[in-house]
C-alpha cells in the first residue's frame, strides 16, 4: 500500500487519539513545535494548495515517543478499521474475583496481549460444510484463513485448495518436501495424502466463530 499524503496524515491523526492526546499534545511530546501536525500546515501555498509532508526528523521522534515501529505506523494509514489485540488472560485469573469490572471486562493494565488477524490481501473467510472436524469445527462455523502462511507445521489447522477443485478444512498429520497428510478430527474420515504439486494453496486457520 503506497503511504499517499492523506494516508499518512491520517496515521498521525489515528496515532494522537491512541495516544489520547490532540496533535498539538503528540507534537509537544516529541519536542516539536506544538502547530507542526496541525491541519493549516499540511498543504501549502498554490492554486491548488501544494501538500506538505512531515519531515523524517519529525516522524522518527513520533515512533521513538509512543514506542510505535514503522510497520505499526503503516498500519494506522490503513483505509477502515484495524484489528489490534486483546488482553490475555490465564484460566486460573479468568476464574477469580478482581479481574474483572462490573461489565465483564478486564481490569488494570500490563496484560500480555493476543494479537488479532489483520485484514490483508492473503485473509480470507470460509464456512465450514461437513463434519469430518467435528467436534472442534462444525458445519456453519466461519474460519479465517491465511492463504500466504509459510510456516505451517505438523498439528496446525489449515484450509487446503487442490488443482482437482477440493477445499478440505483439515489437520496437518505429515508434512514433508513432496507430500502432505491431512487428517479429520472426527475418527470417522481415514487420513488423506496429498502431493505438495496437488495442491493449490495451503493456508493456516486463524480464527473461528462458534
Amino acid at each position: 500500500m503506497p503511504l499517499s499524503h492523506a494516508r499518512l496524515w491520517t496515521a498521525i491523526d489515528r496515532l494522537a487519539r491512541r495516544e489520547g492526546l490532540s496533535t498539538s499534545g503528540l507534537a509537544r511530546r516529541a519536542g516539536l513545535d506544538p502547530t507542526s501536525f496541525n491541519p493549516s500546515k499540511r498543504f501549502g501555498p498554490g492554486d491548488p494548495p501544494r501538500p506538505r509532508w512531515p519531515s523524517t526528523e519529525s516522524l522518527n521522534r513520533l515512533l521513538e515517543v509512543t514506542g510505535v515501529s514503522l510497520g505499526d505506523f503503516a498500519d494506522l494509514a490503513r483505509d477502515g478499521p484495524r484489528p489490534e489485540t486483546v488482553p490475555l488472560l490465564g484460566m486460573a485469573q479468568a476464574g477469580q474475583d478482581g479481574f474483572f469490572d462490573d461489565a465483564g471486562l478486564p481490569v488494570g493494565e500490563g496484560w500480555e496481549q493476543t494479537e488479532l488477524p489483520r485484514a490483508s490481501s492473503s485473509l480470507l473467510s470460509l464456512r465450514i460444510v461437513g463434519d469430518s472436524m467435528a467436534p472442534v469445527y462444525r458445519a456453519g462455523d466461519r474460519v479465517i484463513v491465511d492463504r500466504e502462511a509459510a510456516d505451517v507445521r505438523r498439528g496446525d489447522r489449515v484450509v487446503v485448495r487442490t488443482t482437482g477443485g477440493e477445499t478440505l478444512a483439515k489437520e496437518i498429520a505429515a508434512l514433508t518436501a513432496k507430500a502432505v497428510t491431512l487428517a479429520s478430527i472426527n475418527p470417522a474420515y481415514p487420513p488423506r495424502p496429498l502431493d505438495r504439486a496437488d495442491i493449490l494453496w495451503m493456508g493456516r486457520i486463524l480464527w473461528v466463530s462458534q
